[in-house]
């Protein structure tokens, strides 16, 4: 199970802990644990779950109450215990992270775009690790709220865009802990971190936003505050993209009376608007598709979270691992592989692929690692399920064989009139993604159904009569349906479901694949499929996805022809069809040292080759022309540092 090992340090780090404390700090440790409100945003664990247990039992239900944030609980506990020498000293034991991992910088644009992002957010993911620093300024959380220079306004409204995992949520966690320990923004009062998903639940219901704040953090009302003018406080408002209400900041209107009820969404427009408690601040995280709900008048300030470049690639997964040598292993392994190299941008994935490869070395004995995001996914999600119970009882799932289930989804809890309302989401989209995938595969191999089918309709056939589902139709919807996309929604997708295809992976999942329906023919003819869209005009981010594609088929035929003619030194572009462009646009993208300084004279000075070549272009730190038959309107589209070298002799 991908968390066993996660969740042991964690048990061990724990138990240390407790061991340490004497029956009496033992039982006031239980008590922090039992009081509601102590924990701050966490739920406290019922008196009935924790009264007469001994240290172990109560690290096996802290666990299965906080999960991954066990020891984030564990520590709050020990600072209000005023016990911080214990939790230090064992802190120093857990050689990797708990938590999911910091992400990289947040950088402040300047460039408000109004319409919606539409690409998928894995080309996103591509792009953003790519682009230059030049034009734009490292924004810590010290300074997020800070007036620029010559800024006639101060800063009130700020918008951070990141994709799925990338760690917006973490970093309003941190600037939130870093208010709290009294290390920043020392002249705020208050701080009210929201998440969206929090706000859905009430989204039926109407509040002042006086008496919003009581609902979420009722220690305000308790003090008997009624009124926030006379303090300094900033909202953070966490994943706009998570509601699921529409914010018309067009036909909204200013309630009659501040303390007159209204629905939250009003409220939430209002307040970002500054008609309601203008000295507020307000922090706003998003995904960039959802980011244009917000009018660009309202927003004084726009930062985006990169996730991390390749040097924090690195240095994350060399501190993941005590075993500095089983780290060089993983992160050469790493680098091999195209797609595990730009997923491991998002710190999420970089946890899941430090996780997932740890425990096949120590499972393998000079084995091979994963290299498709099919088989990482498949070995990071067999038996890492967590629901609430009586979801699982609706199924007909076993309680107790599921209590050892966790990971896969991040649980949001909250107490609402004396009800636990529970919310689940995937820790990435991809993830999602992926079960999207095996849910259609499954479909079509046990019913013969095409769920990518508009009209789906039932064989009257008896069982007997029915012919086996051929996979290969299935896939090539899947292709051309990926292809039609205009946005690339589709393309993890696609990857996903053909890698389900290969018995590599189903072996993997054997139990849940009773029927595969696949084989090698079938593969062999998918392939033969996507080559041959290959050989048309396609985008030149469809055809690198069908590259990754290839690659989930352990088919890399097209792109070890070009490299061998690299090898040898007889490419010759001006015979290359569409396909071998693809795969040399796809090899060249995987080399580091090509897209530091890509040098087109290697290739030819044609407008053709530069047109086929743009997206190594685009993604070169510095790229060497000859201007021979180039047009300059043709470069003028790249966003980079660009070389031009006149005479085609020129070195």
């Amino acid at each position: 199970m991908r968390m066993e090992t996660k969740m042991s340090k964690t048990e061990k780090v724990l138990l240390g802990i407790l061991e340490e404390l004497e029956r009496e700090d033992f039982e006031k440790f239980q008590r922090y644990l039992w009081h509601d409100g102590v924990l701050g945003r966490f739920p406290h664990i019922p008196k009935s779950k924790l009264e007469g247990l001994d240290r172990i039992n109560t690290v096996n239900v802290m666990l299965q109450t906080y999960s991954n944030h066990t020891l984030e609980v564990t520590k709050v506990v020990c600072k209000k215990m005023k016990i911080m020498g214990i939790w230090e000293k064992h802190d120093k034991d857990i050689s990797e992270p708990e938590e999911l991992p910091v992400p990289g910088e947040m950088y402040r644009t300047y460039v408000w775009t109004a319409g919606v992002n539409q690409e998928h957010e894995v080309i996103q993911i591509e792009n953003a690790s790519r682009e230059p620093d030049t034009e734009e300024t490292i924004t810590t959380l010290d300074n997020i709220f800070k007036d620029s220079p010559g800024r006639s306004k101060p800063i009130r409204t700020v918008l951070t865009k990141g994709v799925a995992g990338i760690g917006k949520t973490v970093l309003t966690q941190k600037f939130t802990l870093d208010w709290a320990e009294d290390k920043d923004n020392q002249d705020v009062h208050f701080i009210f971190p929201f998440t969206f998903r929090e706000l859905n639940v009430v989204k039926e219901k109407k509040f002042s936003l006086v008496e919003l704040v009581h609902h979420f953090f009722n220690e305000t009302e308790e003090v008997g505050i009624c009124s926030f003018e006379e303090f300094q406080v900033i909202f953070i408002f966490d994943v706009l993209d998570e509601y699921r209400l529409p914010l018309d900041f067009h036909q909204t209107k200013f309630p009659n009376k501040v303390t007159e009820p209204t629905s939250v969404d009003v409220l939430l427009i209002n307040l970002i608007r500054g008609k309601l408690l203008h000295s507020a601040r307000i922090w706003i995280t998003t995904r960039p598709a959802a980011a244009n709900q917000i009018p660009a008048d309202c927003v004084d300030r726009v930062t985006e979270v990169r996730g991390f470049n390749d040097l924090q690639k690195e240095k994350y997964l060399k501190n993941s691992f005590r075993d500095k040598e089983q780290a060089s292993r993983i992160i050469s392994h790493i680098k091999k592989s195209r797609s595990l190299h730009i997923m491991c941008h998002i710190p999420v994935f970089c946890w899941i692929t430090a996780t997932v490869l740890e425990e096949e070395l120590e499972k393998r004995e000079g084995g091979e690692l994963p290299k498709t995001l099919t088989e990482m996914y498949i070995r990071h999600l067999k038996g890492n399920l967590i629901f609430d119970p009586s979801d699982l009882t609706e199924c007909g799932i076993d309680l107790e064989a599921a209590s050892v289930y966790s990971g896969m989804f991040t649980k949001i809890l909250k107490k609402e009139e004396g009800l636990l309302n529970s919310v689940f989401c995937f820790i990435h989209l991809s993830l999602q993604e992926f079960l999207a995938a095996l849910h259609v595969h499954q479909t079509f191999i046990k019913s013969g159904i095409n769920l990518l089918d508009g009209k789906q309709e039932t064989s009257w056939m008896p069982k007997e009569m029915k012919t086996t589902p051929d996979l290969h139709h299935l896939h090539q919807r899947a292709v051309d349906e990926a292809l039609k996309s205009p946005n690339g929604h589709l393309d993890l997708f696609l990857r996903f479901l053909l890698g389900l295809s290969l018995e590599t992976n189903q072996s993997l999942l054997r139990g849940l694949l009773t029927q595969t329906g696949s084989s090698s023919q079938t593969n062999q003819e998918t392939v033969q499929y996507i080559k041959k869209k290959l050989s048309e005009s396609l985008s030149a981010e469809r055809s690198i996805n069908l590259f990754h594609c290839l690659n989930e088929l352990n088919d890399g035929s097209l792109v070890e022809q070009i490299q061998r003619y690299l090898r040898s030194g007889c490419l010759s572009t001006d015979s290359l069809s569409p396909a071998q462009w693809s795969a040399l646009v796809f090899i060249l993208l995987s080399s580091e040292e090509d897209l530091k300084e890509f040098d087109m004279k290697k290739y030819s000075a044609s407008e053709e080759a530069l047109l086929n070549l743009l997206p190594v272009v685009k993604a070169s730190y510095k790229a060497l022309f000859v201007l021979h038959e180039i047009k300059y309107r043709d470069v003028s589209r790249t966003n980079i540092d660009l070389v031009f070298i006149v005479g085609s002799s020129a070195g």
